[in-house]
């Protein structure tokens, strides 16, 4: 997926607000963009398909789940928090919050560490960042409520998880959508 991109990028460098991207940077940036926005057709064939059992269409439900059971440390804010932190301890479970296929693991993204995206449809997409450890691969399907990654504090100052919920591409504060705990 990301030779993809690669006619996507400027020669060397990409500028975003006053700060210089490493090419891989922008290219995990242009990913993510794209993953939002793109049409499933650049995907590959997963390299271990995992259906979840009795899929419906996400329109269809449209409920995401609390993906850690800790509290919410720090709120939905546009400007300083695209998203939300929600405390734990190291290993605690990180879970889908709902059904939908692994775009993007890595840690190319300064700032959110060992992360995780995933894409619902194609109007949702999560991503779950500050992770210990990672369960799932690139193009792996995955069902609401399961466990994904492992909670810990890649490229932060403490354990957390930094969730965020992005609508047709613009991150959207997520406590709205969340319609329970996980677990």
């Amino acid at each position: 997926m990301a030779n993809f991109f690669l006619h996507l990028m400027p020669p060397r460098l990409i500028f975003k607000a006053d700060r210089i991207l490493r090419p891989t940077t922008a290219l995990a940036l242009i990913a993510l963009v794209a993953a939002c926005s793109t049409p499933s057709v650049v995907s590959r064939a997963p390299s271990s398909p995992r259906t979840p059992p009795n899929a419906e269409p996400l329109q269809a439900k449209q409920k995401f789940i609390r993906p850690s059971a800790g509290p919410t440390i720090t709120r939905y804010d546009s400007i300083r928090s695209k998203g939300i932190d929600i405390s734990g301890r190291a290993g605690d479970p990180v879970v889908a919050a709902a059904d939908g296929r692994v775009v993007y693991v890595g840690d190319q993204l300064r700032g959110y560490g060992k992360m995780v995206i995933v894409k619902h449809d194609e109007i949702f997409l999560t991503a779950y960042a500050h992770n210990q450890t990672i369960l799932v691969r690139e193009d792996d399907l995955v069902i609401q409520n399961q466990k994904i990654a492992e909670m810990g504090q890649s490229d932060a100052e403490r354990v957390k998880l930094h969730f965020e919920l992005r609508r047709n591409g613009v991150a959207v504060d997520p406590e709205p959508y969340l319609n329970g705990r996980s677990h």
